[in-house]
């Protein structure tokens, strides 16, 4: 008889700052939707449990700040990764324009052993503001550049509104389950830190991180 399995899976959430990643990440986990988050300070992350197929599978997911100046801590916060979502806002052009940077960075910092086969997904967000009429950037321009990247799966959401959030999450753990990650355990075994926390906190100070601005 088979040992039933667990998955530890980590989902990196990456994106420019204010396209909504908390809001994504708390919507899913927590079923909750604030008009205002601070922006996030270096990194944080939830877990969230579920069952795919016959899997049992903890998410831990990622909330990572999305200014310039804490992306030098990003291979601190990338490491052991097994799914990457990118997000982007459709009514801010910039946000869109700069996916290619953080894909890039994602990449070289992880270095994947086969870079064009780790799983990505990508994410329009807030798709919901002004009924649609403000989005600049068109559900086919997302969907070309995710060809060009090797078929990367896209969703359009809104984390307002809980919608196609969860199909997100979900494509997004199926699709790094899929590419057979490392970290499983039989079910009658503790299951270790992921990360380790502790060196990752020493690595920052109060004084470089001033908490303000909105990452709804």
């Amino acid at each position: 008889m088979t040992t039933p399995k667990r998955s530890l899976l980590k989902i990196i959430l990456l994106g420019d700052s204010g396209v909504g990643k908390t809001s994504l990440m708390n919507q899913y986990v927590y079923k909750k939707f604030r008009a205002q988050y601070k922006a996030t300070i270096g990194a944080d992350f939830v877990t969230k449990e579920l069952q795919i197929d016959d899997k049992l599978v903890t998410l831990q997911i990622w909330d990572t700040a999305g200014q310039e100046r804490f992306q030098s801590l990003g291979v601190a916060f990338y490491r052991g990764a097994d799914c990457c979502i990118l997000v982007f806002d459709v009514n801010v052009l910039k946000s869109f324009e700069t996916l290619q940077v953080w894909h890039q960075d994602f990449l070289k910092q992880v270095d994947p052993s086969n870079p064009e086969k780790f799983p990505f997904v990508l994410i329009g967000n807030k798709v919901d503001v002004d009924g649609g009429n403000s989005r600049v950037v068109s559900e086919k321009t997302a969907r070309e550049w995710c060809e060009a990247k090797g078929n990367i799966p896209y969703f359009e959401t809104s984390a307002k509104e809980d919608y196609n959030v969860e199909d997100a999450f979900i494509n997004c753990a199926q699709i790094a389950l899929a590419t057979d990650p490392i970290n499983i355990w039989p079910l009658d075994e503790e299951m270790p830190s992921h990360c380790d926390l502790e060196r990752i906190q020493e690595s920052m100070t109060g004084a470089d991180f001033p908490r303000g601005g909105c990452a709804c």
